[in-house]
């Protein structure tokens, strides 16, 4: 079997238990959510017709130059509102050849990223008191009309009309920042995953093929960073450059978190790469002499490729827990950068009478964690018997 047809095989079998296919498709729904959270909930409008019929868009100023205290993360989504449908564009509905349809996507796309490099559209700054002097015909808000930053309310409103979810402890908008806060969440799950994948599928690869005196010594300190309690650790660094005054408070998370838990990936690579080594192909690659870097990364590792991605699928979920986990304890995500943790925080004080801080954060998560396990199990026992 082939490695098109062993994919085909194992999406036929993902897809048919309904369950799953649920949560993958809850999984994009959620990131699609993620990445137009500016025309979700937002104080500019969409769209501005004026009196002499000039159109404005006065969104573009706030996907482009982004004011959170999250700049390059923000920046990055905000890319993806665009690169999403060109992406489905090309392959859908641009009929060229292979080449030059390639090297048009890529020449698109970074001409698309050019705004996002510096302070565009300046000169058409827009902000809710500009609006004020504007002659509007028409005048379309996204669907909640509150930025996840400014004071919208009163503290602690519950539910209602004009605030779906109520509002947190200054005021401000919680559907808006649990909107946001899926940023924050699917940012660490994805970029500390992919720190922790990149070290420790090359540690495991190294160790396992090389064998001998460099297994021995490699397994020794992965060995002494698990002994380590991961959280505590976390909480200690966390605090340290808390003190610090580092701004990008998000970016700090991800590189910690994904600095103390690539040992798992290192050693479930390792022990798929102990099953590879002494099988024929292996053998065959080592007689026609070639390099140890070759037979690792063009060989062995696609053939193990099953278990590492179902191992990233469960580590997303793991740091979307660690970062929740240490934004309500005040180690992670820093104010007023929407976490859902951060939320949850908020209500501790009284989480009853607070209950909307509690339920609404809480359930989102639940269902993160529920999605991402789903998919993870199913995609392992299809792999499996694939």
């Amino acid at each position: 079997m082939d490695r098109q047809s062993g994919i085909a095989e194992v999406w036929f079998r993902f897809k048919k238990e309904k369950i799953a296919l649920c949560g993958l498709y809850g999984i994009c729904l959620l990131f699609i959510i993620a990445v137009y959270a500016p025309l979700i909930t937002g104080n500019l409008p969409i769209i501005i017709i004026e009196r002499n019929f000039k159109i404005s868009f006065p969104v573009l100023y706030l996907i482009f130059n982004p004011y959170g205290p999250e700049i390059i993360i923000d920046k990055l989504y905000n890319y993806l509102i665009f690169f999403i449908p060109l992406l489905v564009i090309f392959l859908k509905f641009i009929k060229l050849k292979k080449g030059i349809k390639v090297l048009s996507f890529v020449l698109i796309s970074a001409a698309v990223f050019i705004p996002f490099c510096s302070k565009w559209h300046v000169k058409h700054k827009w902000d809710p008191e500009t609006l004020h002097s504007v002659e509007v015909v028409l005048n379309v808000m996204p669907p909640v009309p509150y930025s996840p930053y400014e004071l919208s309310g009163m503290p602690y409103e519950e539910s209602s009309k004009e605030h779906w979810l109520g509002t947190d402890n200054i005021g401000r908008d919680v559907f808006s920042r649990i909107v946001f806060g899926i940023r924050i969440s699917f940012a660490v799950g994805f970029f500390a995953t992919l720190i922790s994948l990149i070290i420790g599928t090359a540690v495991g690869l190294v160790s396992g093929y090389s064998g001998g005196v460099i297994d021995i010594v490699v397994m020794r300190i992965v060995e002494i960073v698990i002994c380590f309690p991961a959280f505590l650790l976390l909480l200690i660094l966390m605090a340290s450059l808390t003190d610090l005054k580092f701004e990008q408070s998000c970016l700090v998370v991800i590189l910690i978190i994904g600095l103390l838990s690539w040992t798992g990936f290192a050693r479930i690579v390792r022990g798929e790469v102990l099953k590879q080594r002494n099988l024929a192909y292996v053998q065959a690659c080592e007689i026609f002499g070639m390099s140890k870097c070759r037979i690792m990364f063009n060989h062995i590792l696609p053939n193990i490729l099953g278990p590492i991605i179902v191992t990233v699928i469960f580590a997303a979920a793991a740091n979307i827990m660690a970062e929740s986990g240490l934004s309500f304890l005040g180690f992670g995500v820093q104010s007023p950068t929407a976490s859902w943790g951060e939320l949850l925080k908020e209500a501790f004080t009284d989480p009853l009478r607070y209950w909307n801080l509690t339920l609404w954060p809480g359930l989102i998560i639940f269902a993160t964690i529920l999605l991402f396990n789903l998919v993870g199990e199913n995609l392992r026992k299809s792999i499996g018997e694939s």
